[in-house]
């Protein structure tokens, strides 16, 4: 089993924390040393206690399940000889009550644009095979009760 970890950082610091008037700004750190501001999305929790320029988690999930189909998708291209030269995503969460009644990212919509060097495309099935077996291979929307569907964007 391998392990993957972030480590979280909140301080209250002089704000005030009992009458829920506090900051949601915090820190993601990474095992490689990244470091990046977060925050809960003003859409959850308004301004000014949130902060619009931090990733929110419901950012950070559709950009992992984006992030994880491209892996796969390169990886895939590569090995099937189609030489990739540019990757691009618009991906998309909603967030919705769940069939439980809960909050949820209900769907992840991925909208990949990719470019092939000139010298071998692929078809447009096999361009629909490539992101289906991303897809399947993915390891993070293996993952998720959400439904994650791929809708690529054909050059």
């Amino acid at each position: 089993m391998t392990r993957y970890s972030a480590e979280i950082l909140w301080q209250r610091g002089e704000h005030s924390f009992l009458d829920n008037r506090y900051s949601r700004a915090h820190r993601w750190r990474f095992d490689g040393g990244l470091e990046v501001p977060a925050s809960s999305s003003p859409h959850v929790v308004p301004l000014p206690w949130s902060d619009a320029g931090g990733v929110d988690p419901e950012e950070a999930f559709v950009a992992s399940l984006s992030s994880c189909h491209m892996l796969w998708f390169l990886a895939l291209a590569a090995k099937q000889g189609f030489e990739v030269d540019r990757y691009a995503d618009q991906a998309q969460g909603s967030m919705a009550r769940n069939a439980e009644g809960r909050m949820a990212m209900t769907e992840v919509l991925l909208r990949p644009r990719v470019s092939f060097a000139s010298a071998r495309q692929p078809s447009t099935e096999q361009l629909h095979a490539l992101h289906q077996l991303a897809h399947e291979e993915c390891f993070i929307a293996n993952s998720v009760k959400s439904e994650v569907r791929c809708e690529p964007i054909l050059v």
